[in-house]
This record gives structure tokens, C-alpha cells and sequence, in this order.
């Protein structure tokens, strides 16, 4: 079965999928290859989770900013750029 990419897959999902590979390499039991393999999409998905975060950040603070004088601006997503 193909893994989901990253950007495609749910918070919840990618994270999930990350304890998982977490668990897989403190066992040590992998070969070099497998391991590296499973470390890049480790890498891969923590990556795709913070940008997730840091765009649910950004969408809380502009819904939470009380300034009706403060000039509105484009939100832009971190996928987009």
C-alpha cells in the first residue's frame, strides 16, 4: 500500500503515522536502509504537521485580533507559497 503524502493527510493522521514510525526505530531492529527510509518520511510528516500547526496558528491570531483599525492582509497559507 502507498503511503498518503503529507500535505494530504489530516493532522491527526500524520501524526499517528509518526508514532508509529517512532516506535518502529527505537526498536532498532531495522535494517540501515529501511531505517533511513522510514527517519525521511518521519522527517517528511513533522515537517507537514508543524506547517498544519503554524496555519491553524496564524488563522487563531487574525480571528482573535480585536483591532478594527488594523489594515486586513492575505492570509497565506505555507502550501501555497
Amino acid at each position: 500500500m502507498a503511503s498518503k503524502k503529507p500535505e494530504n493527510m489530516s493532522f491527526e493522521a500524520a501524526i499517528e503515522e509518526l508514532d508509529l514510525i517512532v516506535e518502529h526505530l527505537e526498536k532498532g531492529d531495522l535494517a540501515l536502509e529501511d531505517a533511513l527510509k522510514k527517519f525521511e518520511r518521519g522527517v517528511t510528516l513533522a515537517r507537514e504537521g508543524q506547517a498544519k500547526l503554524n496555519d491553524a496558528e496564524q488563522r487563531v491570531s487574525i480571528l482573535l485580533n480585536n483591532d478594527d483599525s488594523a489594515p486586513l492582509t492575505e492570509f497565506k497559507s505555507p502550501q501555497s507559497e
